[in-house]
Formats: structure tokens, sequence, C-alpha cells
């Protein structure tokens, strides 16, 4: 399946969080690497080509893009780093990485009981956009926006975009963040207001039934157990059980990465074979 052909139905998005051993993981978010590189075997072999969700979202504005995947890792783990980027490179597939500002190289705290894992730090953020992937918010520190009060949830949107802009600088060729990602994936229409008005383009979601849109999209949880049969299941059902984005919003992101300058070049995968 070419990327260029029409697309239609609902975005199709995978959301990882951790990479790495799983076999201590109550929450069910880590995917040993072994399995990612089957997955991401599994995506190659059928034409499919796994993409940052802003490349995905400009092809969707242009009318195209049936053969593209969202790929998105939650929260930042160090293991991004270390195991899913030379897998994706490997592939010469591209990523989004929403990470926490507030927690560098921290530990995921708000996982209780479970094991903590560090955080991406500013360098290996860094990193992570050297080598062609998106950098997004996952808020500051893994709140949940819909249980916020005022104060929180202007810091958890406007601020943690103000610092990822700082450290990513001029690296990437841009000095925006486009992509918010609501943690626990809760949303309400109060948190979308104020992902807006912090300047974002879109936001990433998991079921966000009527709100979905630009700023609530939908994505489908990948982990260790998805073989090939699961996730061929998974993309035959999805049209069924996610709501397609209106029209008119992939067009109103477009014109947003124009005028704010805040869309990925996505220059690595287009020059790496």
């Amino acid at each position: 399946m070419s990327a260029d052909t029409v697309s239609a139905g609902p975005l199709w998005a995978a959301m990882y969080h951790s990479v790495a051993d799983p076999t201590d993981d109550p929450y069910r978010v880590t995917v040993s690497p072994d399995r990612l590189e089957r997955q991401l075997r599994w995506l190659r072999r059928r034409g499919l080509t796994g993409v940052s969700m802003d490349r995905l979202l400009r092809a969707r504005a242009e009318g195209r893009g049936a053969g593209l995947v969202g790929l998105t890792f939650d929260d930042g783990y160090a293991d991004f780093l270390e195991q899913a980027v030379p897998l994706l490179r490997r592939y010469a597939f591209t990523a989004t990485v929403f990470v926490l500002p507030g927690r560098l190289g921290g530990t995921n705290e708000w996982d209780s009981p479970g094991p903590r894992k560090p955080l991406l730090t500013a360098d290996g953020i860094r990193a992570a956009a050297r080598a062609g992937m998106e950098i997004g918010s996952h808020g500051l520190r893994h709140t949940d926006l819909t249980k916020a009060d005022d104060a929180v949830l202007a810091a958890d949107t406007a601020r943690s975009r103000e610092l990822l802009r700082e450290l990513l600088g001029n690296l990437t060729g841009r000095h925006e963040v486009a992509g918010y990602c609501y943690p626990y994936g809760t949303v309400d229409a109060r948190a979308i207001k104020a992902v807006r008005a912090a300047g974002y383009a879109y936001a990433c979601a998991i079921s966000p039934g009527p709100l979905t849109g630009v700023f609530a999209l939908p994505r489908v949880h990948v982990g260790e157990n998805d073989t090939g049969l699961r996730l061929h299941l998974k993309r035959r059902t999805h049209r069924w059980r996610r709501e397609p984005v209106p029209a008119g919003e992939y067009a109103e992101y477009a014109a947003h990465t124009r005028r704010t300058g805040a869309a990925y070049a996505d220059t690595w995968t287009a020059t790496t074979t």
C-alpha cells in the first residue's frame, strides 16, 4: 500500500510506552525490544510506514496517507532512546515521543505500585530529536487534566510547551512544539480548550468518543501480547471502534503549522535507507 493512497476512515495511531523487559509490568505498558521489532516488521511487510503524528496529520490534510501509521510513545522513558530509536531507524520509521519536562531524568512516580523506570534527560530528548523523532509534550508531571485546577492546567499545557521549546531551541530547525498528549488519555472540553490556547496544533488521547478531533485524536494501545494476528484484527476493527476526525480539522491543522512553522520536516526518513 502506498503512503500516497487516498486516506479513508479513522486515522490509525499506535500507542506505546516503555520498551524493555515486560516481566514486571502490572499496567501492561511495556513491550520488549524483540516484540517491538516484530511489530515494526509486520507493518513494513504490509507496505505500511510508521511515522510521527505530525507527518500523519499533514498527509491526511492532503487527502492521502492511507499507508501511514502514527507511532507514539508516551511518558518519555529513557528506553525510548536506548531501545526504540535504533529499531525505528532500522526500518526507516519515525515516531512521536511525548515527554515530561517537569520530570527530566526522573522516574515514573505516578505508577505505584510498579517498577520505577528512568525518564529521558534533556540531552536524551535532544538526541531523540536529532535522530528524526518528533518531540511532543505529555504535560509537566503526568497530571490528569480533567482533575486539575486552572493553575495546574495552564502549567501542564502552556508551561510544558515553553520548556520544551527552550530545550530544543533550533536543534530541529524550528522552535515550535506541535503536539500534546493527555496523561492517562483522559480528556474533556476544558482540557481541549487549554491545549488549543497553549498553541499546540494537535493532541492525542485514547478513546475520546464524541470529542474526537485534531485536539483529541484516538489511538490504539499496542503491547507485548500483540502478535501479527492481533495487530491485523485491531486494524480491521479500528474503523468501527474509533470515530473519524472531521475532515475540515485536518485542513485546520495544516493551516496552523504553515502559520506557526510547527511542522516537523521528517527529512531523516526521506534521506535514509
